[in-house]
């Protein structure tokens, strides 16, 4: 008989419904959505400022609930924005041999840690990190209460050596800590889409033998892209574009920036690029229109483009705050990684300044991306599942 697993998780996502439906393969799955049904289709994302509704399915293959929320006012923007009434009840007639909590941070997932533990196996499963800095009493209080909080975990499953060293920091022992990589379909990225890649070329008015390197994602203070444009202009490399893909509070500012570079007759103006949010089964051809993607984020948990942007086989420039920096990118070999606007201005001319370096850079880049996948993912969670008694 196969072992019963709950996952606790807000709403659809779509890097993790394709691991659920492989789950579903090996276990008796069923998934718990509280945020309630208002998370499932369309919905306003506050950051890309625009309603959105991923245009690949996130409910195929595995067995659901859409939990009644009655949060005055629902979402995953606040802790108060998850309050379920009857989780536990819904999840006591599941019968769990183990629930897998994602985020602790809402006030109905804390209730399920602190109801479970002891009496079945709680797992749980973050991608937070060290890396943001922060004053020395904020540090002592932070410690204190996520220590609490963690008490009432059996297994952590960490994405890479970033959240690892956050899980230890705050009382969770290694014994308890389990591999679980952050990942994306690797395979969908890497499909050839040379032909519609060569076409959005041609739309932008990039050359062949030009490099384009890419920006995608949220125009927001967080994923500094302003930042990247700057370097980018110093940089002033010829032949060289830049498209920034994607919508947000930002996007006013960096626009009116490059208008003001056209105003003045700069020529770089006409080599910058930007094109609306892209869906899903969009992006692969935008990661393989270009030849190089940059991730400036000044806070990044971990940062899951630059996996889509491996997979499609690209060279990477992270900034030292990107959560994947030290598992995904090896200097020199399939990228760089720069702590300040100097470092990524030198780096980018470094790596436009000889084409031929791009290729083998994305190369290196699709080798170390094949173990971090959907079924690596999956094997972390049913060993562990199956080391369970089926009592």
């Amino acid at each position: 008989m196969k072992k019963r697993l709950a996952i606790i998780i807000t709403h659809p996502i779509q890097y993790f419904s394709p691991v659920f439906k492989t789950l579903a393969q090996h276990c008796e799955l069923h998934v718990f959505y509280t945020w309630g049904s208002a998370a499932e289709g369309q919905k306003f994302d506050q950051d890309f400022q625009k309603e959105i509704a991923w245009d690949i399915p996130l409910l195929e293959g595995y067995s659901y609930t859409f939990l009644n929320n009655v949060a005055k006012d629902p979402g995953s923007h606040q802790f108060l924005g998850i309050q379920n009434p009857d989780i536990i009840d819904k999840i006591n007639t599941f019968s769990p041999h183990a629930i897998l909590v994602y985020g602790w941070a809402y006030k109905s997932h804390l209730k399920v840690l602190r109801h479970y533990k002891g009496k079945i196996p709680v797992w749980f499963r973050g991608d937070s990190t060290l890396l943001n800095d922060m004053s020395l009493w904020k540090k002592t209080l932070r410690k204190i209460f996520l220590r609490q909080i963690y008490k009432n975990i059996d297994k952590a499953f960490y994405v890479g050596t970033a959240s690892k060293a956050y899980f230890l920091e705050y009382g969770l022992k290694e014994s308890q800590l389990v591999f679980a990589p952050h990942a994306v379909d690797n395979n969908r990225f890497a499909e050839d889409k040379s032909y519609q890649a060569t076409s959005l070329r041609k739309e932008l008015g990039i050359l062949e033998d030009a490099i384009l390197i890419l920006f995608a994602g949220k125009f927001e203070p967080r994923k500094n892209p302003q930042l990247l444009l700057d370097a980018f202009i110093e940089a002033n490399n010829k032949d060289v574009h830049l498209l920034l893909v994607g919508n947000g509070p930002l996007e006013n500012q960096l626009k009116t920036a490059v208008n003001d570079l056209m105003l003045k007759n700069n020529t770089i103006g006409e080599r910058i690029h930007f094109l609306d949010f892209q869906n899903q089964s969009e992006m692969p051809v935008c990661y393989q229109a270009s030849d190089l993607f940059c991730l400036p984020s000044q806070s990044e948990t971990w940062g899951l483009a630059v996996n889509e942007a491996m997979a499609a086989g690209k060279a990477i420039i992270v900034s030292n705050q990107v959560g994947c920096a030290a598992d995904l990118i090896k200097n020199t070999e399939n990228g760089y990684i720069f702590k300040d606007k100097a470092q990524l201005t030198l780096q980018l001319k470094q790596i436009t300044s000889n084409k031929n370096m791009l290729p083998n850079m994305g190369g290196a880049s699709r080798k170390i991306i094949k173990e971090w996948s959907f079924e690596t993912q999956v094997t972390s969670f049913m060993n562990e599942l199956e080391r369970l008694p089926h009592a």
